[in-house]
């Protein structure tokens, strides 16, 4: 973390402790408070057709192990919450951990979520919260059971899975809640670069079944790993219908343009973007159809460099799982995926010959409480 970062936070934490002792003690906040303890564990088997020679699947962090049984994610949710003040801790272990969090050092490979936050009016739900926290970029996030089907698409893949800073939440009406974030940088809790970043998040409740949420992201990417990047735009729109009986739906898009210095003056700007759809279908007892279609293309390689070695990335994917929840806090999936780049053969096949194909399936078991 920056030094001006840091002072930044020590202001904002003696402005909101003089605020709150102004309203109540600490006693009285813990008194009124909750503390709540859940926690999951997601075990899969996945196997992949192509030819992995490393054991892991290639594009993918989450369930990304090839031909053995894992651990996905394990995770212990503990939350607190008062009138006033709230924290949530939420440390890892998997497979994904340790594919998703390789470039942190040291306890910061540890949190999914870790942050902390006070109410700073007693009239409206203003929040100022510091820490880790889950992304709000795309419709899909670490915890398997909350999504339709259980592997990931593309586009979480290829943006922050978690953000480290500073977070603000105004609720604009009933309905409407604007969220603001100062952090890092894209997907980092050690900082890369002195710079920060800028992030925002839209989200409407159209009705108790159905949201409509629009994110930004706007940064300085230079590092020494791509000294070459500048300013990243980003914009994600994503809809959801869930919790209906029968039929639950969602599906995300998003836009992306990373500024590229030239060894000449001036500048190149480099585009990416990718469109999903999901869908569920619930039967009478229980279990559940649920597909998906994607489009992910990445013609300059800012984020997905092919696993072939070809220049740019153009790939249309489709996967169909099948949901047997065991009991309330169990569910079963059997999902089969599928990859296809449409810009030339992208992947190794079996026998390490290039092909446009990748194949791959899954056996999950996900438990929660």
């Amino acid at each position: 973390m920056s030094n001006d970062l840091s002072r930044f936070l020590i202001i904002c934490s003696f402005f909101l402790i003089g605020k709150l002792g102004a309203v109540s003690s600490p006693l009285d906040s813990l008194k009124k408070g909750t503390l709540t303890i859940g926690g999951g564990i997601d075990a899969y088997y996945g196997y992949c057709f192509n030819d992995v020679y490393s054991g892991n699947m290639p594009l993918y962090v989450s369930m990304a192990r090839q031909n053995e049984f894992n651990l996905n994610l394990a995770y212990l949710d503990v939350k607190y919450e008062s009138d006033r003040v709230r924290f949530r801790f939420i440390p890892g272990i998997g497979t994904y951990m340790n594919a998703n969090y390789a470039a942190e050092p040291g306890l910061l490979k540890v949190p999914v979520e870790a942050n902390a936050g006070v109410q700073l009016s007693t009239k409206k739900e203003i929040w100022l919260e510091a820490g880790v926290f889950s992304s709000p970029y795309t419709n899909e996030t670490p915890i398997s059971k909350d999504h339709l089907v259980y592997s990931r698409s593309l586009a979480p893949e290829y943006v922050p899975y978690y953000v480290t800073g500073v977070k603000t939440t105004i609720p604009l009406s009933s309905r409407l809640k604007l969220y603001a974030y100062l952090i890092n940088g894209w997907q980092q809790s050690m900082d890369l670069n002195e710079r920060k970043s800028i992030g925002t998040s839209l989200e409407f409740k159209i009705n108790s079944k159905t949201s409509f949420y629009w994110n930004t992201y706007t940064g300085d990417e230079r590092s020494v790993f791509r000294p070459e990047f500048r300013t990243r735009f980003f914009n994600d729109v994503y809809v959801t219908f869930l919790q209906d009986k029968k039929f639950s739906f969602t599906s995300c898009a998003y836009f992306g343009v990373q500024e590229i210095a030239k060894s000449t003056p001036g500048r190149d700007y480099f585009p990416w973007w990718q469109v999903n759809f999901m869908g569920k279908y619930t039967f009478k007892n229980g279990h559940g159809l649920s597909g998906r279609i994607e489009y992910y293309d990445d013609p300059h390689s800012v984020q997905i460099a092919s696993p072939s070695g070809l220049s740019g990335f153009q790939c249309f994917g489709q996967s169909i799982c099948y949901n047997i929840p065991v009991q309330e806090h169990a569910l079963l999936r059997f999902e089969a995926k599928h990859l296809y780049a449409t810009n030339g053969n992208s992947f190794l096949s079996s026998d390490g010959e290039l092909t446009r194909s990748m194949p791959v399936l899954y056996a999950n078991l996900t438990v929660w409480f």
